[in-house]
Parts: C-alpha cells; structure tokens; sequence
C-alpha cells in the first residue's frame, strides 16, 4: 500500500515515520476481527475520518489491494474471513465521509457480488461466516516488509 500512487501519498502523510508504530494496530485490529482474539481498543471510524483528500477511489484501490492480498495468503474458507469484513468496513468508512445517500461505487459492488457465490458454493448459510476454533492462531505473519506475500 505505501508504494502504491494513489494511496500512499495519503496513508504517508498521516503515518509518516511511524508505519512501525501502525503495523502492530493493524495486526491487532483484523485479529480482532477475524479471529476473535477482542485486542483491538480502538475506533475505526474515528481514525480513519481525519485522513484528507479521501475519494470514493481511494477506498476502491485499498479494497483491491486487500482482497488481492488476501486471496494469495490464505486458502479461499479463511480468505473469505478477511473480505467480508473488509467490505462492510469500506462502505461504512465511506458512508460516514460522503453521506448515507451515498452509492458504492460499481467496482466494489462487483466485489461484493463476486463473494456472494463463494459462500452458497460452499453450501455456508449466506450470513454464517466460515467456523475456526476459538483461539486458533493468527495464520500468518502480516508485520513485515516483504513484498514476496510467500514469505
């Protein structure tokens, strides 16, 4: 994300010299959130609101990225874990800065129909998220520089 043109410039603006302050929040937080673990004290949409020059693009990269990302770490069950999230998120953020009259822009909600499928295909109750045991460590490592997502 920090190389990415479009998002960087804003993330480094506000992160700036403490991405390695931020990391560990980020590990926290989707621990939280994907697993359970209740670590995060935080509130997303408070910090996040502050940032400038937020576009509805903005959130359509970030999203892109993410879900990318996601989708070459992890197997599809637990990748879904991430995504669902992730979009519900991104349209709260955005509703919340452009206003609840807002439209999601048609690329994510071409995210949110590509996901749709992949839960009736694994014959999951539409609104049940994938099962894990409770305290089932975090699957992989996500504080690092590398840029080689098998590493």
């Amino acid at each position: 994300m920090r190389a990415d043109p479009l998002l960087g410039p804003v993330f480094d603006a506000k992160l700036a010299g403490r991405w390695d302050d931020h990391l560990p929040k980020m590990v926290t937080f989707w621990s939280s959130l994907v697993l359970g673990t209740k670590g995060y004290r935080g509130n997303v949409q408070q910090a996040h609101q502050p940032l400038d020059g937020i576009e509805p693009a903005h959130f359509s990269r970030w999203l892109s990225l993410f879900l990318k990302t996601v989708e070459a770490r992890y197997a599809p069950p637990a990748a879904l874990r991430f995504m669902e999230p992730a979009l519900r998120i991104a349209q709260s953020l955005q509703l919340s800065r452009f206003g609840w009259d807002y439209q999601i822009p048609p690329e994510q909600q071409a995210l949110l129909d590509a996901i749709a499928p992949r839960r009736r295909d694994a014959g999951d109750d539409p609104h049940a998220l994938p099962s894990r045991a409770r305290g089932e460590p975090f699957p992989t490592k996500i504080i690092g520089r590398s840029v080689d997502p098998d590493a």
